[in-house]
């Protein structure tokens, strides 16, 4: 099998998948491009702002698309090319991108409510708490994961002490995509440019960007650079969406959509042969194909974070309800693309079918740099550039992360009323944005201490379980208000049943290890051990709680339509 053969299959199934599964889920639901948007009806500068179609695109992409794309099919490529793609196209057309694209649909149509007030509306304040207090965890287990990942990446040293240039110009270039962003989005919110302009001034600062970061590196270690980090979600958590995530978002959106065409036009060039056989086992390194395959895939199939930014940011930007399958459903399908050169990449630097040493970034970072140095840029150049296109996945998703986990503490201590006068003063307290930012940025470092790869496996297990429970809660949307939703039906029940039991093998690994192994520790060990106790309750009662609403529902709801 070539890498070209596979990439033109994934092409042609997500194009697919867009124009003809995407387009009829419109019409079957119903979209009504007259409407006024929440965006318009609550706008107040802060979360809800009307944007235009690309920049609300660029927004959902840059946030989603994480790590994920990139290290689940290198990961998951143990079991073989084969059940990686099977399941990215599959999982991606049917349970990801439907997840997404129903979330923000969700949301639009009830004034950007956030999928834990969804919740509320539609199936309970019990629901809502238990999901609002599930999703909250979750933001933890994410800012812990991808901290971690950006501060390595930007570590200026290496393991023996040299410095590591290709490291220190990415977080060079990083540092001033963020003081750029806010020049740059104080100079559209007083000059407002159309497209087309907006777009040449992007790609030129883009350009001077990463001329002065490669020029001018930043040398600080691990440790600084997660304090940079935190210090960076604290400001994205907390700033109005138009003054840094939206500017900075659409500035990395040219990053992330030049790295995937970068990958795309070298696999056309070189069409490079896949040196890993198409399937290994269903057990490989005593690790079950059932589930470890569905949880370690994660974005460019499915994910629970997805819907978390459909509904809890890019529902409050949406300027026209047409927008929303290219934002919702298009967004997923460039993401599963990713996914899939991800796969073709491994696939073409695996020799005798075994898998080259190191880091998926490190994997993928080499082979696109390699595809970058055919086109007359240098290998140092390419390096650093491609390295800071993977950091950019990480970060993209750490500043919406913050702003969602956030919310969630704040409407978790809501009660009755928004209003501040209305509230206790306790209520007031763990309702003001700055508190419940640094109470859960605080949270999200005591995990992150424990470093990436002990917190990954929950982590995953978390985001599918996530997904599962969003499904059913979406079904019942649907049910309630008499739009047809049997095509959750089979996602969500698969994804439930998938991260259950991950979940149960991730509870069963860490008490076994502080049972046998004596290394135990509770940043490590009994934080997540909490964690996860914690999530698979929440789930249980979550699920139990939505079924019954979801049967006893009728389409002769009161609820109200649009």
């Amino acid at each position: 099998m070539t890498g070209l053969t596979l990439l033109g299959i994934a092409l042609l199934v997500c194009a697919s998948g867009y124009f003809i599964y995407g387009r009829w889920l419109t019409k079957v639901w119903g979209i009504d491009p007259c409407a006024k948007t929440p965006a318009y009806r609550l706008e107040d500068g802060n979360d809800y702002v009307p944007s235009s179609k690309f920049t609300v695109f660029a927004h959902q992409f840059s946030s989603i698309t994480g790590a994920g794309p990139v290290t689940g099919p290198i990961i998951a490529a143990m079991f073989g090319w084969l059940p990686v793609m099977l399941w990215l196209m599959i999982g991606g057309i049917f349970f990801g991108a439907v997840q997404d694209f129903t979330a923000l649909y969700a949301s639009v149509k009830n004034e950007g409510k956030s999928m834990g007030m969804l919740i509320e509306k539609y199936i309970g304040k019990t629901g809502k708490q238990m999901f609002l207090l599930f999703s909250w965890l979750f933001t933890l287990l994410v800012t812990a994961a991808f901290a971690d990942i950006v501060a390595s990446t930007f570590n200026g040293f290496s393991p023996n002490g040299s410095l590591a240039t290709p490291n220190a110009a990415a977080a060079s270039i990083s540092m001033l995509y963020i003081v750029v962003a806010i020049f740059f989005g104080l100079f559209l919110e007083k000059f407002p440019l159309s497209e087309k302009p907006k777009l040449a001034v992007g790609i030129l600062l883009i350009i001077g960007m990463l001329a002065a970061g490669i020029a001018y590196p930043l040398y600080f270690d691990k440790t600084t650079w997660i304090y940079v980090v935190f210090a960076y979600m604290f400001m994205a958590a907390v700033m109005p969406m138009w003054l840094l995530m939206e500017p900075r978002d659409y500035l990395s959106s040219f990053l992330l959509l030049g790295m995937i065409a970068s990958g795309v036009i070298g696999v056309v060039f070189t069409n490079p042969t896949i040196e890993l056989p198409a399937f290994v086992g269903f057990e490989v390194n005593g690790k079950p194909m059932f589930p470890i395959l569905f949880i370690t895939i994660a974005c460019g199939a499915v994910s629970g974070f997805h819907s978390l930014v459909s509904s809890g940011t890019s529902s409050k930007t949406i300027s026209n309800e047409k927008d929303m399958l290219f934002v919702g459903y298009g967004s997923m399908m460039v993401e599963t693309i990713l996914a899939v050169v991800a796969l073709i990449v491994v696939g073409a630097a695996a020799t005798g079918g075994v898998m080259p040493k190191g880091t998926p970034f490190q994997i993928f970072s080499a082979s696109v740099g390699n595809f970058l140095s055919m086109f007359g840029m240098s290998s140092f150049v390419a390096t650093c550039v491609v390295t800071m296109c993977v950091s950019a996945l990480a970060l993209t998703t750490l500043d919406s992360v913050g702003r969602i986990g956030r919310m969630c503490f704040q409407e978790l201590f809501t009660g009755d009323t928004t209003d501040p006068a209305k509230m206790s003063p306790m209520q007031r307290v763990l309702t003001n944005k700055y508190v419940a930012t640094v109470i859960t940025l605080f949270s999200g470092y005591l995990l992150c201490l424990g470093g990436y790869m002990n917190v990954w496996p929950l982590f995953g297990a978390a985001n599918q379980l996530c997904a599962a429970l969003v499904l059913i809660a979406l079904a019942v949307f649907m049910k309630v208000t008499g739009r047809q939703g049997k095509m959750l039906y089979i996602p969500m029940c698969f994804m439930l049943v998938v991260t259950l039991i991950s979940l149960g093998m991730s509870i069963y690994g860490i008490v076994h290890k502080i049972i046998y192994t004596g290394g135990f520790s509770f940043l490590t060990d009994g934080l997540q051990l909490i964690v996860a106790i914690a999530l698979i309750t929440l789930a249980l009662l979550i699920a139990s709680t939505s079924f019954r609403k979801l049967v006893d529902s009728s389409s002769s709801s009161n609820a109200s339509v649009r």
